[in-house]
């Protein structure tokens, strides 16, 4: 048997090895088997990659910004042009299907073509003669060396988030992908390079928790943007401002619609499975609990059911609509909860165990679950469980749904589905979530809005892309200037005088 191809890290334009013999395995989910491993970094590794994005930076943050933009477009390009090839590599290695691969790359595309704008984000403020020959004008600059860690659930759109804003920007990154699936990240690194992006701007450490702790203590580290569970987003935040660093620390989630009596509940039906079950749920914008008035909850649970009952589990590469779970450990996880909903007293009104699937029988399967008359002291429900189930918690009404909504402790994304715009209205402004829908499941924000939860959702107060990544990745400079002419007169020690 053949020896299986290993991931190196990508450092200076080019694959690298590294001193740490440590490798990790990289399955393909949809066959169980392990096709790949991935370099795991040492500290002094990840100290060695830092120092060479340091290094590049002078050069970087001083080109002009029309170079920086045309590499940008350049590399807009080329993704565009590839999304093919990575979508491929995205199914392989995590196991969504390949229409739902190819979603995600257009996502993180939006971002690229945003940071393709970036000398007019970039533009400062002038105030001329705020004192008599005086001008105050303020500038933005990058960073520096900025560190993006990066979830297995969307290898491609999490780091398209930051790193097109950040690289535009003047900024050079060390980019730490999931240790799962890898290598999208080289592959975007290639491209970049393929692009005309200087060797040592845009590097990629792949590994573990030695890894994410050596750039969040890293001194050449100036900011971390980080997407992951809630308890590892708390751990980042905390320790790495405690490091003096600018972070943005996404969390998990427990994402709620409420479906009122005058909803299109075949709209309602046709969302909540697209949102509950795509990417096999493995997503921290998914529709993992609806909230269903009592009025309607019989009649859009059968609705549901039926359209689940349409849906094929298999090989993301044969034209199924749901792929494997990341890993089998996730799998059986997820799978408990299913168990402790039942035990719970909830009812199993579709179950997604031991279904047949159109893939290789030692894959990672779990099919579309849905649960009915959830409770919400089960685990199942205040527990984010981050897969293909789906929680049907029946309401009274409008209050009690937007009462159950704001006692969660996350707040990502919510949505409401009505035909009342009054009930809208009012719900957009008392639920506290940070991403809302009307009549729209997942409401992730397009690329010049920015990207963020409430409560434990989020740790620190800056949001992913948009004019929120445009902050993020710059410094403010104000300039106070007087230039002198040969009228200036004499000296004045006292403040300067608005006159």
């Amino acid at each position: 048997m053949s020896e299986i191809p290993t991931v190196q890290h990508w450092v200076n334009g080019a694959p690298a090895a590294g001193t740490s013999t440590r490798t990790a395995p990289v399955f393909n989910p949809a066959r169980g088997v392990a096709e790949k491993n991935v370099l795991m970094a040492s500290t002094a590794d990840v100290d060695t990659v830092v120092a060479a994005a340091k290094a590049a930076l002078p050069a970087w943050r001083d080109m002009s910004i029309a170079k920086r933009q045309n590499i940008m477009f350049n590399f807009r390009e080329l993704l565009h042009k590839r999304t093919p090839e990575l979508a491929a590599i995205l199914t392989n290695e995590h196991g969504k299907v390949l229409s739902d691969a190819a979603g995600e790359i257009a996502r993180g595309l939006e971002v690229v073509e945003y940071a393709c704008s970036m000398p007019t984000l970039m533009k400062g403020d002038y105030s001329e003669n705020v004192s008599t020959g005086v001008d105050v004008y303020s500038l933005k600059q990058p960073v520096g060396v900025v560190g993006i860690i990066s979830p297995f659930n969307f290898p491609a759109m999490v780091p398209l988030w930051f790193f097109p804003l950040a690289i535009a920007a003047g900024n050079t990154v060390v980019l730490k992908p999931s240790e799962k699936d890898p290598s999208a990240a080289n592959f975007m690194a290639q491209m970049l390079k393929d692009a005309g992006l200087p060797d040592g701007v845009f590097n990629v450490v792949h590994g573990d928790k030695e890894a994410v702790d050596a750039l969040l203590v890293n001194p050449d580290v100036g900011s971390i943007s980080f997407v992951g569970s809630t308890p590892i987003a708390k751990y980042i935040y905390e320790t790495a401002s405690a490091h003096g660093k600018r972070v943005q620390a996404l969390g998990g989630a427990k994402n709620h619609m409420l479906v009122l009596p005058d909803a299109d509940l075949d709209l309602a039906a046709d969302a909540a499975v697209n949102a509950g079950f795509g990417s096999a749920g493995e997503r921290c914008m998914a529709i993992s609990v609806i909230l269903a008035v009592d009025a309607v909850a019989d009649e859009l649970i059968a609705k549901i059911s039926e359209r689940m009952a349409t849906l094929k589990t298999g090989d993301g590469t044969r034209g199924c609509d749901m792929g494997p779970l990341i890993t089998e450990v996730h799998r059986d996880k997820v799978s408990g909860y299913i168990d402790i909903a039942a035990a719970d007293g909830a009812t199993v009104v579709v179950d997604g165990r031991g279904i047949e699937v159109d893939g290789d029988a030692d894959g990672f399967w779990l099919g579309p679950t849905l649960l009915d008359r959830v409770p919400l002291s089960s685990a199942a429900y205040t527990d984010e469980i981050f897969g293909p189930v789906l929680s049907i918690v029946r309401v009274e009404g409008y209050e009690q749904g937007l009462d159950i909504i704001n006692s969660s402790q996350y707040g990502n994304g919510t949505a409401i589905f009505t035909n009342d715009g009054g009930a809208a209205r009012r719900f957009q402004n008392e639920v506290t979530v940070g991403m809302i829908g009307i009549n729209v499941p997942i409401p992730v924000p397009v690329a010049y809005h920015s990207f963020g939860g409430w409560k434990n959702s989020a740790f620190g107060d800056a949001k992913a892309y948009g004019p929120a990544g445009i902050a993020f990745f710059t410094r403010e400079k104000a300039v106070t200037s007087r230039w002198l002419d040969p009228s200036h007169g004499g000296l004045n020690l006292g403040f300067p005088q608005n006159h």
